[in-house]
């Protein structure tokens, strides 16, 4: 790390665990960071206590200032982030916009660790659009923000492919380590001017909306290609799903099988040890991981030791 990149004054902006990984990535290659910005603590379990947000535990775990405004319309926040005088403000996954003013703050801006090959995919939920969507290649955009959404110039990129079956929750935790990574390698560029940043190509981008529950239900007439993206796309959350006679079961990974049928879409082509086949508008679908209306979710091997019985051939789901 250059000299001149350890001694910029960041200011870092986030909340959720993506974000947390790139904050203990700062502090761990020693980069000075001078204050923390996060969502102010939220309710959280059956309790309804209030919890900090991943960001926030990682810089008291550091003895380091924690600021929670709602907004920066808020009295007094623009003066506490600009009496801080950074250098530059690192934001990761933040969720609040951003004005103007808070932009220009600090001396270097504010720049984003965004966790798709800009311009592909704007927006909130770039990991998950990408998995829907049958990417198969994705990775980090270092971003120099501006006051669009996710339009500002292009500093580093770093790549990786969408592996099949590939989930979106192990995408984001392997996004979130390639996107620290690239930040830290961001870092010297920026504090030299060596790093130009570079216009995006706004024909080329796509918003990622962000996630819907009612997305979680599965169509059987689809193909069983695109309902296995949509099995793994919504895992962790909000998780796909069908109707088990009447009640709902929740599909957490699948996978395209080699079988054919000419089976109705929805129904049991087979079950062996692992996995129950269903038959889908397209090819057949094979269910690996399930979670039974009123229980935990565990592998269909598992399920189909004691309640094959709910899966005979030709009984229908959704």
């Amino acid at each position: 790390m250059s000299d001149s990149a350890k001694g910029l004054r960041i200011v870092f902006a986030g909340t959720p665990d993506f974000a947390a990984t790139n904050l203990q990535a700062l502090i761990n290659a020693g980069h000075n960071v001078i204050g923390v910005y996060t969502q102010p603590d939220r309710p959280a379990g059956r309790g309804r206590k209030l919890k900090p947000s991943p960001v926030k535990q990682v810089a008291l775990d550091n003895q380091l200032d924690v600021f929670q405004p709602l907004n920066f319309k808020e009295e007094g926040a623009l003066d506490i982030l600009q009496n801080l005088q950074a250098d530059l403000m690192v934001v990761v996954a933040y969720g609040i916009l951003l004005p103007k003013v808070v932009l220009e703050a600090p001396r270097l801006g504010c720049i984003n660790v965004h966790a798709s090959l800009l311009p592909r995919w704007r927006g909130a939920a770039p990991i998950h659009r990408a998995v829907l969507a049958g990417d198969t290649e994705t990775g980090v955009t270092i971003m120099q923000m501006d006051e669009g959404l996710d339009t500002g110039g292009m500093l580093l990129k770093s790549s990786c492919a969408i592996n099949p079956c590939e989930s979106s929750g192990e995408l984001h935790d392997k996004l979130a380590v390639i996107g620290a990574e690239a930040l830290l390698k961001s870092l010297p560029g920026l504090a030299d001017s060596s790093l130009i940043a570079e216009p995006q190509d706004n024909e080329q981008a796509n918003y990622a909306h962000k996630l819907e529950k009612a997305e979680g239900s599965i169509d059987w007439q689809q193909s069983a290609t695109r309902i296995a993206r949509q099995i793994c796309g919504l895992s962790p959350w909000p998780v796909a799903y069908t109707q088990l006679n009447g009640e709902t079961m929740r599909i957490w990974q699948a996978e395209v099988s080699d079988q054919t049928t000419n089976a109705a879409a929805g129904s049991v082509v087979s079950t062996d040890k692992k996995a129950i086949h269903i038959a889908c508008g397209e090819g057949v679908l094979s269910l690996l991981h399930i979670q039974l209306p009123g229980s935990k979710a565990m592998p269909t091997s598992a399920v189909l030791n004691s309640k094959r019985d709910l899966f005979a051939d030709g009984m229908q789901l959704g």
